[in-house]
């Protein structure tokens, strides 16, 4: 295993280069132009990220989910109430958010705190999902154990017979997060591990972004 993962490139050129000193001056400004980048270069999924949060015992986790959304408050995910990571969200809002982008050698880090936000916001995403997205949410007891397949059909066709006659119907239990970062870096891969790295941090009074070069 260790010669097989050693094989593996990584890295690979060519990767675009980049210019820290003309970045804005916040890190949702700059945010945004990589994400431009991300969509104009063909990267999959460029709104998936990981969310890392820790238990009640303080052992880390992780998982995927999809950006929803980016504003003065912060970097946007839903998720349900009552699942692990609500749960530890809810006992410990101090998260970390993390989307690498290979394609591009590109990383960006975000750690800050994650609020609810209002419940006219939570409905909201919740009716702007597909439909099957929202007949998935609607039949799953996310996370619980599956006993047998033929329970999730089940559930999947009640929810969505129910939401054919219920178009409107918002599940309670979604909600949505909002991570106000104090920390944002950015950084970008070189192929001879000389990496970019810039460090956006917020002030103790919360009205100014400083930035700072890291070394790789």
């Amino acid at each position: 295993m260790k010669e097989r993962l050693r094989q593996i490139p990584s890295l690979r050129p060519p990767l675009p280069d980049v210019d820290f000193s003309i970045f804005p001056p916040t890190p949702h400004e700059a945010f945004a132009l990589w994400l431009n980048d991300a969509l104009a270069a063909g990267v999959r999924e460029p709104h998936a990220m990981t969310l890392s949060t820790s238990d009640a015992d303080g052992r880390p986790d992780a998982r995927i989910l999809i950006l929803k959304n980016v504003d003065r408050r912060g970097w946007h995910f839903a998720i349900k109430a009552g699942s692990p990571k609500a749960i530890q969200v809810d006992s410990q809002p101090q998260v970390a958010l993390t989307f690498y982008w290979p394609a591009l050698g590109r990383q960006i880090r975000l750690r800050g705190t994650a609020t609810l936000l209002p419940a006219g916001e939570c409905a909201a995403d919740f009716l702007d999902r597909p439909v099957g997205a929202r007949i998935s949410a609607v039949a799953s007891w996310q996370s619980e154990v599956l006993e047998h397949e033929g329970q999730l059909e089940a559930n999947v066709s009640e929810a969505r017979a129910f939401l054919k006659v219920n178009p409107d119907y918002v599940a309670p239990a979604w909600r949505v997060y909002a991570v106000a970062p104090d920390t944002v870096e950015f950084w970008q891969g070189v192929p001879d591990r000389n990496h970019k790295r810039l460090r956006y941090h917020l002030t103790e009074d919360d009205q100014e972004w400083t930035r700072a070069h890291l070394w790789p």
